[in-house]
């Protein structure tokens, strides 16, 4: 969890849109840099030497064009001539300055949050925001901004309310008045953008109010570290990166700032730079990375990954050579060249890309259900565009558990089918709207509380093939009439099917219902042919569709051009098909030629993708 702010106000338009072609023009990129400070090095930033010291090891390896000067955490509040020092150093070297409120009283206390139900904790809250809007113009605020206060008072003020209802209004209420109202009052110029953490799934129980607050704030920001997606308790998912920063977009159109990003937990440095990529990819304007302290850490031996010798797209060879123009006794890399090597190759083919384009699906706000089950389906192929609205005008519409908050959203599922569009609807969704009218309304499908232990598939779409994974799986049972709707991809368990992609007609729409495994990570192990037959009903609407295994992203641009990310530990063989007016495609990263095949009405390009690298291709 770590962020950034870009403001897009009307107001300061003409600024920011100098500052962007000056910033583009000097470091040639397609984007803006930034770097967030911690409170914790800003106050040692008023001693020069040591600013000098550690920001030329920065700036000898990454470009960058703003810094954060984080005036608050963990109960430090940095005095303004330390500001003052500080942003007269940057203002010195062409670099922007912002400020950066952290609300967190004790981060190594499980993130001890103020308690905004007592008076005295929002006397210190306004007082940290008035000092930070006297210093500085412009606001960020850290992925701290909530609550899980539930001490008496908190217990007494919520009352008979759920702690997700009360905490929401609360963070709203103190948006305003402690935030908003109070930084205004000592500096009328000053405009606020609000980090929203990785964790979207569970903003709600904690405060964070995507419906309100985006509508609030001058501008929002986008958590995307997704860190390690094993090793780490929250298991998020690489493609997240991607996709949040799209599910941002949607929710404040023009007004999503950019993309945060840290090094914590990335295990391997490649890792670390897929959240870079990924990020850019989504087309955010701007880049925070979190932080200094963590840009100034040695790039370790350990930060190679066991795949570097099958040449991925993070050279870990090259980006270990000792730092050029740096003193002796300072030249061994860190992780501000991991970044730095990232940006360079991300920038190097980002202008030949479009605006993406997607697989539209809806999460309400406040939603969960199949918690980042979106984030798993990109991880297949499946390009998501996540929307906090139904998107009635899409031809074809993804929906998970999460649309299961929307009380009308069963009408809103038969309107779509009756206008002659699709819909494909997950297990988990069936499950919670069965008894909501699903099946009186529009067909008498249902899950069972029944689990089938299987690992081979069948069905039409794979023709002779009888595909088998290496370990069984666990899948829900989807019960149906015989000849009411069919099975397209079945899995076999001694005999007994049980439906993979169902198939349901309904008026001149169709729709699908894709079984998800129990554990949503299983998704990546179905066998290609699956995954192929899955791609083929839920991008039938797109340009262009992947085929082959799990574990690598597609990513289509409005203006045709594509990039396929792998997040697999050894490479792959794998096919884009597309439209068949695509005859060749064009490797904007190696410059190879490619030239597709006719395949029943469509063109198919077979390729082979390195791991843990990516490829963007222009089509012609």
């Amino acid at each position: 969890m770590r962020r950034l702010l870009f403001p897009l106000f009307s107001c300061l338009l003409p600024s920011v849109l100098t500052f962007a072609s000056q910033a583009r023009a000097g470091h040639d990129r397609h984007f803006r840099t930034a770097v967030y400070v911690r409170a914790y090095e800003v106050q040692k930033m008023a001693d020069p030497a040591w600013l000098e010291k550690n920001w030329a090891v920065v700036e000898r390896q990454v470009k960058v064009d703003k810094v954060y000067l984080e005036t608050h955490r963990d109960l430090i509040l940095v005095d303004p001539a330390t500001l003052a020092k500080a942003k007269a150093f940057f203002a010195a070297k062409g670099i922007a300055t912002a400020g950066g409120i952290a609300f967190v009283r004790n981060e190594r206390n499980l993130f001890e949050t103020f308690c905004y139900t007592q008076p005295a904790q929002r006397a210190e809250v306004k007082k940290i925001v008035e000092a930070t809007a006297r210093a500085f113009d412009e606001i960020i605020l850290d992925d701290f901004f909530f609550t899980s206060c539930k001490d008496e008072s908190c217990i007494h003020a919520k009352g008979d309310r759920s702690w997700t209802d009360f905490r929401l209004d609360l963070m709203t209420e103190v948006s305003q008045h402690l935030v908003l109202d109070a930084a205004r009052a000592v500096n009328p110029r000053v405009k606020i953008t609000i980090k929203f953490p990785n964790w979207y799934e569970h903003f709600q129980g904690m405060g964070y109010n995507l419906e309100t607050q985006p509508r609030m704030f001058d501008a929002i920001y986008t958590g995307c570290e997704t860190r390690d997606s094993v090793y780490n308790h929250q298991h998020l998912q690489p493609y997240q990166s991607f996709q949040q920063v799209r599910y941002f977009d949607n929710i404040k159109p023009g007004g999503n700032g950019g993309g945060w990003v840290d090094t914590g937990n990335r295990i391997h440095a490649d890792r670390y730079a897929e959240q870079l990529w990924l990020t850019l990819f989504a087309k955010a304007p701007e880049i925070t990375l979190f932080a200094l302290h963590e840009l100034l850490q040695p790039l370790l031996p350990s930060d190679r990954a066991p795949w570097q010798d099958q040449h991925t797209s993070f050279d870990y060879a090259t980006v270990a050579q000792p730092v050029a123009g740096a003193p002796a006794g300072e030249t061994q890399p860190t992780l501000a060249a991991a970044a730095g090597f990232a940006l360079r190759q991300v920038d190097a083919v980002l202008g030949r890309l479009g605006a993406p384009v997607g697989i539209a699906s809806y999460r309400p706000y406040h939603s969960t259900g199949e918690d980042f089950l979106h984030n798993y389906l990109g991880g297949i192929g499946l390009p998501i565009d996540l929307h906090p609205d139904f998107p009635q005008d899409a031809p074809l519409v993804l929906l998970t558990a999460d649309a299961a908050l929307d009380p009308d959203l069963v009408a809103k599922i038969k309107a779509h089918l009756r206008a002659g569009k699709d819909l494909v609807i997950t297990s988990g969704l069936l499950r919670a709207i069965q008894d909501r009218g699903f099946r009186r309304e529009i067909a008498e499908v249902h899950v069972t509380d029944h689990l089938a232990l299987t690992r081979e598939f069948w069905g039409r779409p794979l023709g002779q093939e009888r595909p088998r994974m290496d370990h069984d799986i666990l899948l829900p049972e989807i019960a149906y009439n015989t000849n009411d709707s069919w099975t397209l991809i079945a899995s076999m368990t001694d005999g007994l099917g049980y439906p993979v992609l169902h198939y349901v007609p309904y008026d001149q729409g169709h729709l699908y219902v894709l079984t998800i495994p129990e554990n949503f990570a299983e998704l990546y192990q179905l066998p290609a042919p699956v995954l192929d037959a899955i791609r083929r009903v839920a991008s039938k609407n797109l340009f262009v569709r992947l085929q082959g295994p799990g574990r690598i992203a597609l990513i289509p641009y409005d203006n045709r051009a594509i990039v396929v990310e792998s997040f697999r530990d050894e490479a792959a063989d794998i096919q884009l098909v597309t439209a068949p007016d695509i005859t060749h495609l064009h490797n904007e990263v190696t410059g190879e030629e490619l030239t597709g095949t006719d395949a029943d009405q469509q063109r198919v390009f077979s390729l082979r993708l390195k791991p843990h690298s990516f490829l963007v291709f222009s089509a012609r």
